[in-house]
């Protein structure tokens, strides 16, 4: 099995930082793309951001320039720094793996079980 792990998430004031962090274990044989949605209360699941496996990264507009993702390929180990957080930004944010079993030919995407980010004074 594999599994994703989000930590960092919590309580800021706007326009302060958190840095979520999605760990991933299990029978992994390689990670390739991985990223951060968010739902915002009462609303749809939305991209925040994507990184490829070459660190090749993808924002929404509404977090360019604020957000940065990275990875760690050793660590299996994604990471979300949030900065300048505004209300609007008050969401559940999940990881996301595409992930190749040990022993599998095929690439299967793994989600976390989400963490709470809520930015309000």
């Amino acid at each position: 099995q594999v599994q994703l792990v989000e930590s960092g998430g919590g309580l800021v004031q706007p326009g302060g930082s958190l840095r979520l962090s999605c760990a991933a274990s299990g029978s992994i044989f390689s990670i390739n793309a991985m990223g951060w949605y968010r739902q915002p209360p009462g609303k749809q699941r939305e991209l925040v951001a994507t990184i490829t496996r070459r660190s090749i990264t993808n924002y929404a507009d509404s977090v360019k320039g604020r957000f940065t993702i990275s990875r760690d390929n050793a660590k299996n180990t994604m990471y979300l720094q949030m900065n300048s957080l505004k209300p609007e930004d008050t969401a559940v944010y999940y990881c996301n793996a595409g992930v190749r079993r040990v022993g599998s030919v095929f690439e299967s995407q793994y989600w976390g079980q989400g963490t709470q980010v809520t930015v309000s004074s």
